[in-house]
């Protein structure tokens, strides 16, 4: 597994489709308490995206899979998560690329086209809708369900389905609640209508954690929403209607 530093932090990622000379890149944020594997390979985006003719790459964020584990809430504020993906993009030689991020992976990206909208060629945001703006992600119960002795101590119902997730990736827990209470930032109404990126934002229909894919796309120039019809926020992530949804916008950004 290819591995590059920025500064102490050691970022695990993989990189497909490339051999390709024309291959136009693509890179994957996932979100919290997932991997690159579990967020993308698993659910076919990776085979979707090469089959497709693009290059495909997907990094584990800090605190996650096969990256640095940090224990510092202030080591995950979502500026820094962003710098990990523009390091990855300076690693590899990438002058620009489209950029595609699912829940906390998407905040990241929208950040990422804030901060350098020389680099973001394209932006999907899955699974966050508008509490990019009026939200800070996750409820902070989570991570007291990720430090409880077990999961049978865990009476709240969202924080014992992410301790579950975060168990079956077989995460550390301990990084993971560090990672929910230092990556709670939002951009305000002035910064989204500040980004310039082609911009697509994906939110399954009975998804109650990601807000309105509607209202958030009405503050970015020019952004389109799609509807994920029938998926929540853990099952929109792999729906047929979400990668051809991409591809069409990726295609028609071509």
């Amino acid at each position: 597994m290819p591995r590059f530093n920025n500064g102490p932090v050691e970022i695990a990622y993989l990189d497909e489709g490339g051999n390709n000379a024309h291959a136009e890149p693509i890179v994957l944020v996932h979100g919290f308490a997932s991997t690159k594997e579990v967020n993308w390979v698993d659910p076919s985006w990776t085979g979707a995206l090469t089959k497709v003719g693009r290059r495909v790459i997907a990094l584990d964020n800090r605190g996650h899979g096969q990256s640095t584990k940090l224990y510092d809430p202030a080591e995950y504020s979502t500026e820094k998560m962003a710098d990990d993906v523009r390091a990855l993009l300076d690693h590899l030689g990438l002058q620009r690329a489209d950029v595609m991020g699912y829940s906390m992976g998407a905040r990241i990206s929208a950040f990422l086209a804030l901060a350098h909208p020389e680099q973001v060629r394209t932006l999907i945001l899955g699974g966050l809708g508008s509490h990019l703006v009026e939200g800070v992600g996750l409820p902070q119960s989570i991570a007291e369900a990720l430090e409880a002795p077990s999961r049978a101590d865990v009476t709240d119902l969202t924080g014992r389905k992410f301790r579950a997730f975060a168990e079956q990736t077989n995460s550390d827990l301990r990084a993971l609640a560090a990672c929910i209470r230092g990556s709670r930032q939002t951009l305000s109404r002035k910064q989204v209508a500040a980004i310039r990126a082609p911009t697509l934002v994906a939110v399954g229909t009975k998804d109650d954690v990601a807000g309105s894919a509607q209202q958030l796309a009405a503050l970015i120039p020019g952004a389109t929403a799609l509807d994920i019809p029938g998926r929540d926020h853990m099952l929109a992530v792999g729906d047929k209607v979400f990668k051809q949804g991409v591809i069409d916008f990726l295609n028609r950004r071509a």
